[in-house]
């Protein structure tokens, strides 16, 4: 057998095919706007989930839309819903008058909770900083070195639904106008090729990609997911993260308000399932975003306008998604009544019992779930006898009965009691 190396010897050597490579590539990377397409699927869902169902969503043509289109169709298709199917911050709902609670599955209330402390009013921030400098005095009683705790005992912040202002209609604030505006960035960044060249092909896909978003954010399922609820409500609600949380927040019942019930759990309620028109209109969006990718994808000339144009819409995206809102802008406008907070949870819960009476007693067996000390029993028996005496039906079945026991139990310290 002869030998190769002659043969290996005789190639050319050389480095500047693969510099010719990296080159081309960076001059003209098609491909990998291609590839982008088909990533950040899930920023879209959120930020669809934050400006869908009134009107027009301004969330951008950018990266991921054809990602997010064939997992739309799968959840119109299989699941029946378009909304995400968990929110992104894990929180209970509260009857303030049935004592029932539920897990929250509303994208609207798990934004809620989870930004309150951006939304709060000035109120509720000064006592919690009055609760904690009360706590932090307690501490420092014990240890003089001790550093101002982060927090400490329970701030209930207490709300009514606006008279002035409709529910389920979200008023517009920066989240939403930053879509146009990064919409024409976009549109003037993929006309330059056609002013400087006369390449059109950027400007038309970043049109069609326009269209398709915008199509996309009206379809009607939106609306019906987002506010699937009853109306007029005159329940009291709690929302709360739960037991060991600083904060809860009272949405009192005066005819105007939102179902927070229905509300909690109207993205899993069978009538808000994708009607067969939303389920075709999905099938064709996704049909055509599938168009418009293999359209992008032979694209040869002046991609990197179309690697700008897609980084500007994901960035929007992204703010989108992420950004804080306030409850009116998610359609659930609100009125400051006051903030109640003690050092130790139970002196909270009184303070509750005692102004809103039986909403005290509904938020005690989630806030402090342990055993009573018997000068406790004692405050709750006579919050009970004071609602029974004001009440004009003998016989109905309170909400705030507080078990007798014949020997009071031992003290237990509980960290709800404490300052945690």
């Amino acid at each position: 057998m002869p030998p190769r190396l002659p043969f290996i010897a005789s190639r050319d050597f050389s480095t500047a095919s693969t510099s010719n490579e990296f080159r081309d590539q960076w001059t003209r990377p098609g491909d990998v706007f291609s590839v982008l397409l088909l990533l950040g699927g899930e920023i879209v869902a959120r930020a669809l989930a934050q400006l869908a169902g009134r009107g027009v969503a301004p969330v951008t043509f950018s990266f991921g839309w054809v990602a997010y289109s064939l997992s739309a169709l799968t959840s119109a298709v299989g699941e029946n819903k378009l909304m995400p199917q968990a929110p992104d911050c894990q929180c209970i709902v509260m009857n303030g008058k049935t004592g029932i609670q539920m897990e929250n599955s509303s994208w609207i209330i798990g934004r809620m909770v989870r930004d309150f402390e951006t939304w709060c009013h000035p109120g509720t921030r000064a006592k919690t900083n009055e609760v904690l400098d009360e706590r932090w005095l307690e501490i420092k009683a014990k240890d003089g070195q001790a550093p101002r705790p982060i927090r400490g005992g329970l701030i209930v912040s207490v709300y009514r639904p606006s008279t002035e202002r409709k529910p389920g209609l979200p008023e517009h604030d920066l989240v939403y106008w930053s879509g146009f505006v990064t919409m024409a960035l976009q549109l003037g960044l993929a006309a330059v090729p056609l002013a400087v060249s006369g390449h059109w092909g950027i400007l038309l896909i970043t049109a069609c990609g326009t269209l398709l978003a915008l199509l996309t954010g009206l379809l009607p399922q939106w609306r019906l997911e987002k506010w699937a609820c009853r109306m007029s409500s005159r329940d009291a609600y709690v929302l709360t993260r739960g037991n060991g949380a600083q904060h809860a927040i009272v949405i009192l019942g005066n005819g105007h308000g939102m179902n927070l019930a229905d509300l909690a759990a109207g993205q899993n309620n069978l009538d808000t399932s994708a009607h067969h028109w939303t389920r075709g209109s999905v099938l064709a969006l996704a049909i055509l975003w599938i168009l418009l990718l293999i359209t992008a994808a032979g694209i040869r000339d002046d991609t990197w306008f179309l690697l700008a144009i897609g980084g500007l819409g994901i960035l929007q995206n992204v703010f989108v998604a992420g950004w804080t809102r306030r409850p009116e802008h998610f359609g659930v406008p609100l009125d400051f009544v006051e903030a109640i907070g003690k050092t130790k949870v139970m002196r909270t819960l009184f303070e509750v019992e005692e102004r809103y009476p039986g909403l005290g007693r509904v938020m005690r067996d989630e806030f402090f779930p342990g055993a009573l000390l018997p000068e406790e029993i004692l405050r709750w028996q006579e919050f009970e006898k004071n609602r029974t005496e004001g009440s004009n039906s003998s016989n109905s079945q309170s909400l705030l009965d507080v078990p007798r026991q014949e020997s009071p139990p031992p003290p237990v310290q509980d960290s709800a009691r404490g300052a945690s």
